[in-house]
């Protein structure tokens, strides 16, 4: 069995619902859910798809880094829209993180998020190269 690392955030949810951050199998890494709330709890950027997006790509950056990956890596997004006419400002966030990385994306909208504020919630998928594992 391969080796299993996990990224803990803290938060209740991690204990209620039994679930990761994020988690590393051999070269994989994939980041749960991510909504934009701070240290706190509180939702970031109230009604405002934009700033929520940046904020959950930084807390996504962060996990995969402490996973030994980066934004690089990421071959895979998920990004959960509460307003499907947010995706410009949505797709404008992630275009600003991922550059070069290009990954495979999708946008969905759904009728609301676990956090009641959140407009946006993002999960990631990396892949690290054959050499790090």
């Amino acid at each position: 069995m391969s080796d299993r690392q996990i990224v803990t955030s803290g938060t209740v949810w991690e204990g209620t619902i039994a679930y990761s951050r994020a988690i590393r199998i051999d070269r994989h890494v994939r980041v749960a859910g991510t909504t934009a709330s701070d240290e706190s709890g509180h939702v970031v950027g109230h009604g405002d798809a934009y700033t929520q997006a940046k904020h959950c790509f930084k807390k996504i950056k962060a996990a995969l880094e402490e996973l030994g990956a980066s934004m690089d890596d990421v071959v895979r997004t998920r990004m959960y829209l509460t307003n499907i006419d947010d995706w410009k400002k949505v797709g404008q966030a992630h275009g600003e993180f991922f550059q070069t990385a290009r990954p495979a994306a999708t946008i969905i909208e759904v009728s609301r998020l676990i956090v009641s504020d959140a407009v946006v919630e993002i999960e990631a998928e990396a892949v690290l190269p054959p050499d790090s594992a």
